[in-house]
């Protein structure tokens, strides 16, 4: 576990809760190494904000991208080379505000990858904006007679849009946390984990602790998914989705990894040649 972390300075500030998603990210890892998966074929992204820091300290080969663009990264990564297991992390204004679109179309898609959502509802990095998850109401640097927009519903508009795992945990819930990680990342298609945790100039932890909840039992079809997402609240951790789908790269190209299975340079050139005649 220890070797997953790097030498970089750890800037969050105290008690924030991306302290509880790194702690689960490296715990999960040996966990998926028990599995057969190798470290070394594990692939993270990030986009730009308090969440994207966790790309400094993870021991782990990777991209660190645009803001926004984490999907789309992380998507090219697995077309690439499908034997990769891909983790990209986002903020919550990072994947649905900025690059809402990237990650909406990965999810319908179906791309093969696990898509970590650190949601604290404000972008706070750039000191407390409000963000596409910010509750309405709530009163910020940028909205000091508080929020008039309503945000969006994370869980159902990842069912709306095509993901196929789709759960929702909690950076003070450690071990169940790591299970939903290993679970996510073991899933063959788009795997979509909102994690809820707080930043620590704007939230406390006991407005997360007096709410969380777990879901009784797992929904058994879409539509009880879809009706259990808006009919509880932002605070209901659990598994709210599973099935399965054919994934992208797949249907793209079967079995084929361009990367291992690419031609060589002078196969390249005489095809090159020929189309050229």
């Amino acid at each position: 576990m220890e070797n997953l972390k790097t030498n970089a300075e750890i800037t969050w500030c105290p008690g924030c809760g991306n302290f509880g998603i790194f702690t689960a990210l490296r715990n999960a890892i040996p966990k998926l190494e028990a599995e057969g998966i190798n470290r070394k074929d594990i692939v993270i992204t990030a986009g730009i904000g308090c969440h994207a820091k966790i790309f400094d300290y993870l021991n782990l080969s990777g991209l660190y991208g645009l803001h926004g663009r984490n999907s789309s990264n992380a998507e090219g990564i697995k077309i690439a080379n499908p034997d990769l297991k891909v983790i990209t992390f986002s903020g919550d204004g990072n994947g649905l505000g900025e690059g809402l679109a990237h990650t909406i179309f990965a999810a319908k898609r179906n791309q093969d990858i696990t898509m970590v959502l650190h949601n604290n509802s404000v972008y706070a990095l750039t000191t407390g904006q409000y963000s596409p998850l910010t509750e309405k109401g709530w009163k910020g640097p940028s909205t000091p007679r508080g929020s008039f927009e309503t945000p969006f519903n994370a869980i159902s508009l990842m069912l709306e849009v095509g993901a196929t795992f789709i759960a929702r945990t909690f950076a003070g819930e450690i071990t169940h946390l790591t299970e939903i990680i290993v679970q996510a990342i073991e899933h063959k298609g788009f795997s979509f984990i909102e994690v809820l945790q707080p930043a620590m100039p704007y939230h406390s932890w006991s407005e997360y602790r007096e709410k969380v909840e777990f879901l009784e039992k797992e929904p058994e079809t879409y539509e009880e998914a879809v009706k259990i997402a808006k009919v509880r609240h932002k605070y209901t951790l659990g598994l709210f989705y599973k099935i399965k789908r054919p994934v992208y790269h797949e249907g793209l190209y079967g079995d084929h990894n361009p990367l291992i299975k690419r031609l060589s340079r002078s196969d390249r050139i005489t095809k090159i040649k020929k189309n050229l005649n």
